[in-house]
């Protein structure tokens, strides 16, 4: 037996020995991933450090706050910063649904605060928002409930700011809650300001994916062509169909890199946390649940049609993905007592973040009017 025993004694002894080595080696590497994890951790910590100092505001005037508010029976978080006080007050609406501008916003907005107070909210489960209510409230996310948050939000800021009038700037989804805001309630406003502006849902994807394929054949985009053709026009079965409309469309914007470089400014903000960054990704896909089955059935009348607010409509002259033609339709076609389209040239769905200089110019021409009057 004993010729048969050393055998199997001798594989046991390298399997325990090897056991033995990988859990050593584990350890080494688990150690390491600690080491590199603090270097990390420091370099953020430097970082952050380093944006509170660059992005702070100094003027003896200027206003520079994040709190939570109660809003419609739940805590909301807002930043209100500026450089005087007195300059007229500015509510952005950012898109999605549920993508917060809270966590990257300080930078992307740094030119404004010359000229306006800028607040910030993170919508009902998003962002912070979302990391002090927790998914629970999910339910709660209608179309009219997002209103109603935004309605009381903008009376909250006329008493705290002592402002008679707020400006209304909405970004894709948040164009969408703008208009419907400026619809309800046109006394709290100077004028609904859309970007990347949302027209008529039904069309959308399929106005969307024809630009996108006539751009793909001018620019010889051989492999995008390809994968468009591929899907085919929607309406889609399932989430491949987007996903390609919207790969290419970021692509031929530019905004995949702008996309990437808003994680790294939301890592690097001041008195962040990954927490945050985790509540951010998140709270994209609770809202998103929610609330792009109510807006896709919209219909572009309850869009349109009659405001009793000056409309003017900022939209980067490539926008792929809520497509600038709609955008250019939406105003022809609608009534207000004054109203405006601007396309920014080399500019599409983000044009409010990548041309944020071109838009602050045209969003003066447009409100500075209004406001200096008023």
């Amino acid at each position: 037996m004993h010729r048969f025993l050393r055998p199997l004694l001798l594989v046991v002894f390298c399997a325990a020995h090897s056991v033995q080595a990988m859990a050593q080696d584990s350890t080494a590497r688990a150690e390491q991933r600690v080491a590199d994890l603090r270097i990390l951790d420091g370099m953020l910590a430097f970082l952050r450090t380093r944006n509170a100092r660059d992005y702070a505001i100094t003027t003896p005037d200027g206003i520079d706050e994040s709190r939570y508010v109660t809003i419609g029976g739940i805590e909301q978080y807002i930043t209100i910063r500026g450089e005087d006080r007195s300059n007229p007050v500015l509510l952005f609406l950012h898109g999605g649904p549920g993508d917060a501008t809270n966590p990257w916003g300080y930078a992307a907005f740094r030119s404004w605060l010359k000229q306006f107070t800028v607040v910030q909210w993170d919508q009902r489960c998003a962002g912070r928002t979302l990391g002090r209510s927790g998914p629970s409230v999910a339910p709660t996310i209608t179309i009219e409930r997002m209103v109603n948050d935004g309605i009381e939000l903008t009376e909250f800021l006329r008493t705290t700011l002592n402002q008679p009038k707020i400006i209304l700037v909405g970004h894709s989804w948040g164009s969408t809650l703008g208009v419907f805001m400026a619809k309800a309630r046109p006394d709290l406003f100077h004028a609904f300001v859309g970007t990347g502006q949302v027209a008529d849902p039904a069309r959308n994807y399929l106005v969307a994916y024809d630009e996108v394929l006539k751009a793909s054949e001018s620019r010889g985009e051989q492999r995008a062509i390809k994968e468009l053709r591929e899907v085919g026009r929607p309406p889609w079965t399932d989430g491949r169909g987007y996903g390609v409309q919207r790969k290419w469309a970021n692509l031929f914007e530019g905004a995949d890199v702008f996309l990437a470089s808003t994680f790294g400014m939301a890592l690097m903000a001041p008195a962040s946390s990954p927490r945050d960054v985790t509540d951010w990704f998140e709270g994209q896909g609770v809202s998103g649940g929610r609330l792009v089955p109510q807006t896709s059935v919209l219909e572009a009348r309850a869009i349109g049609g009659e405001f009793a607010v000056p409309v003017f409509v900022i939209q980067g002259a490539e926008d792929f993905t809520t497509p600038t033609s709609l955008a250019r339709e939406f105003v022809r076609t609608i009534r207000a007592p004054r109203k405006g389209f601007t396309p920014i040239a080399g500019a599409g769905h983000f044009a409010v973040f990548m041309e944020s200089d071109a838009f602050l110019r045209a969003l003066m021409s447009h409100v500075g009017p209004l406001v200096r009057r008023r």
